[in-house]
């Protein structure tokens, strides 16, 4: 009974011994997604400290079919360099080639053992040797070995089933490598996809800006332009919506062909059916000839729908069929008319809150909003308020022999002002300051319109807080103007470090180079 007693006491130590080797070596190979091989050493390691394993190695198929050491306990550098096989050569090529382990008594009666790593003395060492393959999704990616001194006390097979194990393990760590890895190089290659197009395409003037913003935007645009899904464009009026939508269809694969603009707001309710989908003479009062809708205009090619949230329900019901159908009749016509047309719409309506309401089609919604993208707001681009004001400043100077230059104060103006209108009204501000400035060609805040010079006193401290940001704000920007704009001479003079600068600039949302344009 003592006997069996400690047998079994054995039993349950080595079974605990097991499942801490397990537990450690799991712990040890899924501690990152970094290269398998930089936990491996460490997962070897933790078998010889709970076998009394002498020697392991752990083998990976390279692209080139042979078989490396990519990991090691108890080989040295130049061992591992030594240990290469080809694909059913020795034990190691034997196993990776058919998939099944082996387990070798004593190596110096195996021929096929090669001690490539001429590690063991085969003369003096009764060595056992046991190697078990790696096998991932059905295919074998490598093996594991481990070296046991042959002896009474040693169990070959309990030391094969726990290889097994491991080796299971690994394959599992090396999957999750392997899925990590590939979904890295896509998001990268995706984001070169990408960065290709916003440098080929939207590098030309039509979008203006390098906020953060602006190009989530555009790389939205890269994303849907070569599609041919609806987009709807969701945006405060003068956001550049139409300006979008022409960017999606100049770089989609129907760039060659018609790009047709229909205003909804702007068009009176009984024309806009005609104007859509075309009408037949005599198909109502002054309807002398038959005429084509946008419909028929935009076929091959892509029909913006400006405004959509202005368009009547009975005209949205017509809308909807063509989405669905890709056909139509026009108006006092009895002809099916079918179409290929890519759709875009805009709106600055909130449409679910208005087909909650009844006054549009929830399934006209969805149909439209297979691809929503929203504009942001001049006020959340801030940093784009002057590479636009300079922009138009050039383009409305262009019949002037000058160039047009925006002063600090102006740009200052321009920066804490929260742009209603949005970039229209950017537009709009800076040509009429174009006018103003004369022969001079100078941009002054005098030359803004009177409303927007009141906003900078509402910019005005209110609190001790407020008040010491304040002073702040304006020491720094008064530094920066003492110096046009050169941050490190700006930081000596308020006795700053550059990068206590830098943070407090990027704090206050101040930018340097409104403070070059004037020297």
């Amino acid at each position: 009974m003592t006997i069996k007693q400690d047998d079994n006491e054995v039993q349950i130590k080595d079974r605990a011994s097991e499942l801490r080797l397990l537990f450690e070596v799991s712990q040890a190979l899924n501690g990152s997604t970094s290269e398998i091989s930089d936990h491996l050493d460490q997962a070897l390691t933790l078998m010889a400290k709970y076998t009394g394993m002498m020697r392991g190695g752990f083998y990976m198929i390279n692209p080139n079919g042979e078989i490396v050491m990519e990991a090691s306990f108890g080989h040295n550098s130049t061992a591992r360099k030594r240990a290469r096989y080809k694909s059913g050569e020795g034990v190691i090529g034997r196993v990776t080639a058919t998939g099944q382990a082996m387990v070798v008594p004593n190596v110096s009666q195996e021929p096929l053992f090669l001690n490539r790593t001429k590690t063991r003395d085969l003369k003096k060492e009764d060595i056992a040797f046991i190697c078990v393959p790696i096998i991932l999704d059905g295919h074998t990616i490598g093996a594991i070995s481990a070296d046991r001194l042959f002896g009474d006390g040693v169990h070959l097979e309990e030391d094969m089933r726990l290889l097994t194990v491991l080796a299971t393990l690994i394959a599992r760590a090396v999957g999750v490598r392997r899925d990590f890895s590939l979904r890295h190089e896509a998001m990268i290659e995706e984001n070169r996809r990408l960065q290709a197009i916003l440098n080929q395409n939207f590098k030309i003037g039509q979008m203006v800006g390098q906020s953060k913003a602006l190009r989530n935007i555009l790389e939205e645009v890269a994303q849907v332009a070569a599609t041919n899904v609806t987009v709807l464009i969701r945006g405060e009026s003068g956001t550049g919506k139409e300006m979008i939508a022409g960017l999606i269809h100049s770089n989609s694969l129907r760039a060659g062909q018609p790009f047709i603009k229909v205003n909804c707001a702007a068009l009176p309710e009984g024309l806009v059916e005609s104007e859509l989908f075309g009408h037949e003479r005599g198909a109502f009062t002054g309807a002398i000839s038959g005429r084509k809708g946008r419909f028929e205009m935009a076929h091959g090619g892509t029909l913006f729908l400006d405004e959509v949230g202005d368009m009547s329900l009975a005209t949205q019901a017509k809308l909807l069929r063509v989405i669905q159908e890709k056909e139509f009749e026009r108006l006092g016509g009895g002809e099916t008319i079918k179409v290929d047309v890519r759709l875009i719409a805009a709106t600055n309506r909130n449409l679910e809150k208005m087909a909650e309401e009844g006054l549009f089609r929830m399934d006209l919604y969805y149909r439209l909003s297979v691809f929503p993208l929203s504009l942001p707001p001049l006020r959340k681009r801030v940093e784009d308020i002057m590479d636009l004001a300079e922009n138009f400043a050039k383009k409305f100077s262009a019949d002037q022999e000058k160039p047009i230059l925006i002063s600090s104060d102006a740009y200052r103006l321009l920066r804490v002002y929260q742009w209603p209108g949005n970039i229209r009204e950017l537009e709009n501000i800076i040509e009429r300051a174009v006018v103003l400035c004369g022969p001079e060609g100078i941009i002054e805040a005098r030359h803004l319109p009177v409303w927007l010079q009141g906003k900078e006193d509402e910019a005005k401290p209110k609190g001790l807080d407020d008040a010491v940001a304040h002073l702040e704000k304006t020491m720094i920007t008064e530094a920066l103007e003492a110096t046009c704009g050169h941050v490190t001479q700006a930081a000596a003079i308020l006795g700053l470090t550059e990068r206590k600068m830098s943070l407090r600039m990027e704090k206050y949302n101040i930018d340097f180079r409104p403070y070059r344009a004037i020297k």
